[in-house]
């Protein structure tokens, strides 16, 4: 069984770029990182008494509710553009996959920031260093244009 799925992998595999890897450890990266926020929420459900399954706090009942909702907020809106920056990192790494996976890391890194400032309650500290997570997936537009024309052109 095993090595009909070793061969299929292996099929599969030889029309990717060596470097290719990049983009997959990258993307993976990035999930330990929504894992990670996602932790920070359930901690931030326990210190500011949100049980499940509120989405958001409300203020009118909860004091604290604005520092838990910046941490949610936070954490959503990275899950938000998670299937965004996984399709432009997978198509656009097909052809780039050392620039991507540098977008990639800069994305991410960029990602924890964002998290960080959002969690403090203040939401412009959010794009502190968080702003230029968009510049990442920019490039990785780019990216992933240079695949679809060079595609076209055959």
């Amino acid at each position: 069984m095993f090595s009909s799925i070793d061969s299929t992998v292996a099929a599969a595999t030889q029309f990717l770029p060596t470097e290719y890897g990049y983009v997959a450890l990258v993307l993976v990266f990035y999930c330990f990182l929504n894992f990670w926020m996602g932790f920070q929420v359930g901690a931030a459900r326990k210190k500011y008494k949100v049980p499940y399954p509120t989405l958001y706090a409300v203020e009118s009942e909860n004091k604290e509710a604005k520092l838990f909702n910046c941490v949610q907020r936070g954490h959503q809106n990275s899950l938000e553009l998670m299937p965004v920056f996984f399709m432009l990192m997978i198509v656009g790494g097909l052809k780039h996959p050392c620039v991507c996976a540098v977008l990639g890391s800069l994305f991410t890194v960029t990602r924890f920031f964002y998290f960080k400032g959002y969690a403090t309650g203040d939401p412009q500290k959010r794009l502190t260093i968080g702003k230029y997570g968009f510049l990442a997936l920019l490039g990785l537009m780019v990216c992933t244009i240079s695949f679809g024309i060079n595609q076209l052109r055959g």
